[in-house]
């Protein structure tokens, strides 16, 4: 069976729509993993949770997802993050914030832990540097984990007590069955607002037959979403970064 693995859509529902387009068009998935911050940045919030809840998925909470309804206190976001998590708590509807509160911090799919920021800290950790992913290892018991909250792609192969970082190949895949006794950590990457300087919506899919990951990149309207920002007041900087990827 095939899973698409989605992390940080972050209100950006043209990245978001046009990911679902790419993935439909790759043959049919079981159901969407969704690694948290759903909403936050971006001038969507409510679409981009309608929009999820129309597809089979599961999905964790992020601490964007968190601070829009006021479980997550914003004094640690930098000021334009949390004008944004201001902005956003402002769009959101009963159903919308009852669908928030029930995100749970963690889930276990196959042999994956779920969590959005690390096993350690769901919430908040940014697992992305060899000696955190390290730490780690002792905080999820299934052979891999599946990340989000840097919005960079990237895989750490831990063996042996170690770690060693490396970016998801683009041009194969990567194949779980030669991994051996290592554990991995995974991050697909960021839907709605990539951080690794390519603007391309970022996300995974994993064949859990062929015990495979695929990382794409897809290209979607920036500008929509960027005119869409700017029309509501949102950070002009939030908006001029998806620009750059950055």
């Amino acid at each position: 069976m095939r899973y698409a693995l989605l992390a940080d859509i972050h209100s950006n529902l043209a990245a978001f729509e046009a990911v679902l387009a790419d993935i439909k068009s790759k043959g049919a998935i079981a159901a969407i993993w969704c690694l948290g911050d759903i909403v936050g940045y971006g001038p969507d919030p409510v679409e981009c949770i309608q929009l999820l809840r129309q597809q089979p998925h599961v999905c964790i909470a992020g601490n964007h997802d968190w601070a829009a309804i006021g479980r997550l206190d914003t004094s640690d976001f930098n000021p334009t993050a949390a004008d944004a998590v201001q902005w956003t708590g402002q769009q959101l509807g009963r159903e919308e914030i009852d669908y928030l509160q029930s995100l749970p911090l963690s889930l276990q799919q196959d042999n994956f832990t779920l969590v959005h920021g690390s096993p350690r800290e769901p919430i908040w950790e940014y697992l992305v540097s060899v000696e955190a992913a390290r730490d780690n290892l002792a905080y999820f018991q299934t052979s891999h984990c599946l990340v989000g909250h840097s919005h960079l792609p990237f895989v750490f192969e831990c063996a042996q007590g170690d770690c060693r970082l490396g970016r998801l190949p683009k041009d194969s895949p990567l194949d779980l069955s030669k991994m051996g006794e290592c554990r991995l950590i995974i991050n697909p990457g960021g839907v709605g607002q990539p951080r690794d300087g390519d603007p391309r919506a970022s996300y995974a899919t994993y064949d859990s037959q062929a015990e495979t990951i695929h990382h794409y990149r897809v290209e979607y309207d920036i500008q929509a979403t960027q005119r869409k920002m700017l029309r509501y007041r949102l950070p002009e900087s939030l908006a001029l970064r998806l620009s750059y990827g950055w």
